[in-house]
């Protein structure tokens, strides 16, 4: 079993590796990568037991089957790994190399700062398909503004759940939490849409994966909160907005990290937002701050995550000495 003063070590590793090396493309060119598989799977179960001819009712407790067999199956896998990885000379390189491959610290900011040079290097066209691959709403209704803030909303939420949340169950729950947490996060965007095809059958993962977020959004708010000031905001005015306009999100989750933004970038975020089959009318976060995001803007958000990276990776180390005295 997986201690946590070694956990948390690994972690520290783990966080370093990703920033360092991320998702390297020559890599996953070669070889599926894990959440590939992962979705083959849910995309199979979807297949097999989301007919369009069962009733709403039977799509609904498939969908509850579905979830507890991906939890299952990748807790298993968790735990095969985590007693290959103890049994193996240098065993904890393993661990490492594995916990790193599900972070995203380093191919978020990637992503997002593919948004920034797009919109910099080609104009609109340039920033609404780089912003294509990280959000689900309709570019070609963006303008600059809401190219900009898709990306930072993006930011925001996908550093919750991309990096806060994995290494907080794996820092509680080792490999097995891991993967067990990547597995319910990965079928809740592929099935845990509110849409007459998945309102039913992927209720229990939408749900699902609103629960075990409840952690990591908190923390995400804060660790974007004390970043503030490197992007030349103010703490007080992120918690501020955390405080007030985080529980208008329509996500019990996303509005933490994204209120955190909004307040430390002084922007209004969320809002009505156009995605392929609906409009989201939404309220803003923030209401009182600037509406028109720029690529800018999107640059200070970058310095926000690399920032609240670091002070995550802080506190682990903080946390990692603090258990070995």
């Amino acid at each position: 079993m997986l201690v946590l003063e070694n956990a948390l070590w690994l972690l520290v590793a783990a966080h370093l590796l990703d920033a360092v090396v991320g998702d390297p493309d020559w890599l996953w060119r070669r070889l599926p990568h894990p959440v590939v598989w992962l979705g083959k799977l849910i995309a199979a179960f979807d297949q097999r037991f989301n007919k369009t001819t069962l009733s709403n009712g039977a799509r609904k407790q498939n969908g509850v089957l579905v979830l507890i067999t991906l939890i299952v199956l990748s807790s298993i896998t968790g735990f095969c790994l985590q007693a290959l990885a103890e049994r193996l000379p240098y065993g904890d390189v393993l661990t490492i190399v594995i916990a790193a491959v599900f972070l995203a610290q380093n191919s978020l900011y990637r992503h997002v700062a593919a948004v920034r040079d797009g919109l910099k290097n080609h104009g609109l066209h340039g920033g609404r398909k780089a912003v294509s691959m990280i959000v689900g709403r309709d570019p070609d209704k963006l303008d600059e503004a809401g190219v900009s803030r898709a990306a930072i909303e993006s930011c925001a939420e996908n550093f919750s759940d991309g990096v806060v949340a994995p290494v907080f169950w794996f820092a509680v729950l080792g490999l097995p939490g891991l993967l067990a947490y990547k597995a319910v996060n990965t079928a809740d965007s592929m099935i845990g849409h509110k849409n007459e095809k998945y309102a039913a059958f992927g209720w229990a993962s939408a749900r699902f994966d609103d629960l075990i977020n409840l952690p990591a959004s908190r923390l995400s708010g804060l660790f974007i909160a004390f970043a503030a000031p490197m992007a030349k905001g103010k703490v007080a005015d992120s918690l501020r907005c955390i405080r007030t306009d985080a529980n208008k999100h329509r996500s019990p989750n996303a509005g933490w990290p994204e209120a955190a933004m909004a307040g430390a970038l002084d922007l209004a975020l969320a809002g009505p937002r156009v995605y392929a089959e609906y409009t989201a009318q939404d309220s803003y976060l923030n209401d009182n701050g600037r509406k028109q995001a720029s690529g800018d803007d999107i640059a200070k958000a970058l310095v926000l995550l690399v920032g609240a990276c670091w002070l995550q990776a802080a506190l682990v180390v903080t946390l990692a000495v603090l258990v070995v005295v």
